[in-house]
């Protein structure tokens, strides 16, 4: 069960859990569940992005039914996802090919979150991101979108201006979407569904902001 502690005005929930597939839904759920708690549901999108991926990362590079730790903790500006494991092997995006899930999962990590890494402990490492936390959930998708379209911009290619930067931009938003949909059948999740969640979010923040 999650442990709750305030220190020095951070919010900190600590959820050990065992590394295989079944348990990563169930770990989303907690952390959403803390999140609630907090009264930070606008987090909730990034955060299950990153704890899928964490988590989904240790099953694969650490071993199946390996013991590991998710942390969340908050201070208010910036909420940072960690977790534990007890291998000493560090990711890395440099290392990431084309067909490597985990490089292109790190790189996705890189783009949607303000700024993650792997510090080595006795007992293994802990790879770790922080979320910067705005108050207007729209504004904050905006922005994420702009720097993950960044990464998928075409390899060599020059500035464009007007129409043709338009088409561009338009061009990567499709392959980043394409990507986080076969991200997303990778981890056994059903695609169509995650549209579907993806399409409810976009209505409904946007008769917020209206």
């Amino acid at each position: 069960m999650p442990g709750d502690e305030v220190r020095e005005h951070r919010q900190r929930s600590v959820l050990p859990f065992m590394a295989a597939p079944a348990e990563v839904r169930l770990l989303r759920q907690a952390a959403t569940a803390q999140l609630g708690q907090w009264g930070m549901p606008h987090a909730v999108d990034e955060t299950e992005l990153v704890v899928t991926e964490l988590a989904t990362n240790v099953i694969k590079h650490v071993g199946e039914g390996t013991s590991a730790t998710l942390v969340l903790e908050w201070d208010g500006e910036r909420l940072r996802v960690e977790v534990h494991d007890k291998s000493h092997s560090v990711p890395s995006l440099s290392a990431a090919g084309c067909d490597d899930e985990c490089g292109r999962g790190l790189h996705l990590l890189d783009a949607v979150t303000a700024d993650w890494g792997t510090v080595l402990t006795a007992a293994g490492k802990s790879v770790w991101c922080e979320i910067t936390l705005g108050s207007d959930p729209v504004c904050q998708r905006t922005e994420r979108a702009a720097a993950a379209l960044r990464s998928y911009r075409p390899a060599g290619g020059t500035a464009a201006e007007g129409r043709m930067r338009d088409l561009a931009l338009k061009e990567s938003a499709v392959e980043l979407i394409a990507d986080l949909l076969h991200w997303t059948a990778s981890c056994g999740f059903d695609p169509d569904d995650v549209l579907d969640q993806a399409q409810l979010h976009y209505e409904v923040e946007s008769d917020i902001a209206a």
